[in-house]
């Protein structure tokens, strides 16, 4: 038996995945989260061969979740179901140890074999998704380059959770200024 646990954050979302899962006679769920503490403590209780994640959630961000599932449980492989398939979710999937991610459309024979093999030990992305992911990094990183020096102090802030007055306090710049460069920064556009 392939041993899962699946995490969506929609009711309805869960019941269609547990209906369709429970048809796969091979296929056994151990247990349903609908947001990111429940996914951790679901995995760190029941250790499952298989997590189905869904990629927006309340709780950890799963690719946080990933991490910790690839540093604490090695041997739980991780497939993403998300409605968001955009090519940063999809880059930070495959870095943190993802081994494949589907739009929630799939049909009900493809995500069951999908479990299947993801867990035999197969990584499920195409090549369609990798070079995704490549022209993407490209274009983030062009768009890195193009930033200004205060730009992208800014941008660091952010990324580490810093507000508007940390900001403002640790640069010794001016509201306005802040406000300024979070508009430039928020009108590039990453899909």
């Amino acid at each position: 038996m392939i041993t899962v646990v699946f995490a969506d954050d929609h009711p309805i979302a869960r019941a269609g995945i547990r209906t369709l899962l429970s048809e796969a006679q091979d296929i056994e769920i151990l247990g349903m989260a609908e947001n990111g503490d429940e996914v951790m403590q679901l995995v760190r209780q029941l250790r499952p061969q298989v997590l189905l994640l869904d990629l927006k959630m309340p709780g950890p961000p799963p690719v946080e979740i990933e991490k910790w599932v690839r540093k604490n449980f090695p041997d739980t492989v991780t497939l993403i179901l998300t409605a968001h398939d955009r090519d940063a979710y999809l880059a930070d999937m495959m870095e943190a140890g993802a081994a494949g991610l589907f739009n929630k459309d799939i049909s009900a024979d493809r995500l069951i074999g999908a479990i299947r093999r993801a867990a035999s030990g197969e990584i499920l992305f195409d090549e369609s998704q990798y070079r995704r992911v490549d022209r993407w990094r490209k274009l983030a990183g062009e768009k890195w380059e193009s930033l200004t020096e205060r730009e992208k102090q800014i941008t660091r802030l952010l990324a580490d959770g810093a507000d508007k007055e940390t900001i403002i306090i640790k640069l010794e710049i001016a509201s306005r200024t802040v406000d300024y460069h979070i508009a430039n920064l928020f009108n590039f556009s990453f899909r």
